[in-house]
């Protein structure tokens, strides 16, 4: 199944909705008891999915094509990102894929939706670049659980634009502030079930900027595929249901290319990923 945080003019807050074709359902108004948000869905495991898909016939649409989107995501307990996931990216950036996984962290003022638009002062960085990664949603508490287990903790998955201020990067020991500037973490547009996806590392993923195809990969490049991310993680962190894992990204960065594409104002970029979507973000720069 696949869902959508909406942001309907009328609710203060982003509206979660099924998305069935080209319709959107809001998904409280299903049924008496229905989820209201993501915690309660993921909560309530594959019964609510089979209740969900068994109140679709008759229910009330409409199109969500023109709609406003919040970020697919909210309120994770937290974000994991992985970098240097990919040899390409990691060989472009002229950094080593450490025998262990690069982990950082996310914050949540990142998380922003599709076809928002996000905007960055010109006097902290004129160096900013797109990641397309493919974002994992945990749906079942994971502790120490071992590879071939690590699939039936996730609940499904999104597409992620890990936007990074280069500048910052090579400047600072720590990557959580460049790559989390207000709306550096694009999500979405949809959320996509874990049924839906037959195989994670086996994904088309790509990103357009200005027209212009820069990253066009697999997700089977992935130096440790989810799986081993999550049994890694989880040997150390109790990952809780809705944390979002952002697993890294495909070679092709801007800052590695000859000459350098960085995102300018009003650049367009469109992340994709076969089986999820295409999540498009407008970029502004201001002084």
């Amino acid at each position: 199944m696949r869902f959508a945080h909406i942001q309907l003019p009328a609710s203060p807050e982003p509206t979660l909705c099924v998305i069935d074709e080209d319709d959107a359902i809001i998904l409280s108004e299903l049924y008496p008891g229905a989820p209201s948000d993501l915690t309660r869905l993921i909560e309530g495991g594959d019964d609510a999915l089979t209740r969900i898909r068994e109140a679709l016939p008759g229910a009330d649409r409409f199109p969500w094509a023109g709609q406003e989107f919040a970020s697919a995501v909210q309120r994770p307990p937290v974000i994991l990102a992985i970098g240097l996931n990919y040899a390409a990216h990691a060989g472009e950036l002229g950094l080593k894929a450490d025998a262990a996984p690069t982990v950082f962290t996310l914050w949540p003022n990142s998380l922003t939706g599709h076809h928002n638009t996000t905007s960055w002062p010109r006097e902290l960085s004129e160096n900013v670049d797109y990641e397309a990664e493919l974002g994992v949603i945990i749906g079942r508490t994971a502790k120490n659980v071992t590879q071939d287990e690590a699939l039936q903790h996730v609940w499904g998955y999104t597409v992620v634009n890990d936007i990074t201020a280069r500048n910052i990067q090579f400047s600072e020991a720590q990557w959580c502030r460049c790559k989390s500037f207000d709306g550096f973490t694009p999500t979405g547009p949809f959320l996509v079930t874990a049924d839906e996806i037959d195989d994670p590392q086996d994904l088309h993923i790509w990103t357009i900027v200005d027209g212009h195809m820069v990253q066009d990969g697999s997700t089977g490049q992935m130096i440790r595929p989810v799986s081993q991310l999550i049994s890694h993680l989880s040997s150390s962190v109790t990952l809780l249901p809705g944390t979002l894992i952002s697993t890294g990204s495909p070679g092709g960065a801007g800052y590695s290319r000859d000459p350098q594409i960085f995102l300018r104002d009003r650049s367009t970029v469109t992340v994709g990923i076969d089986g999820i979507g295409e999540l498009v973000t407008h970029c502004r720069i201001h002084d």
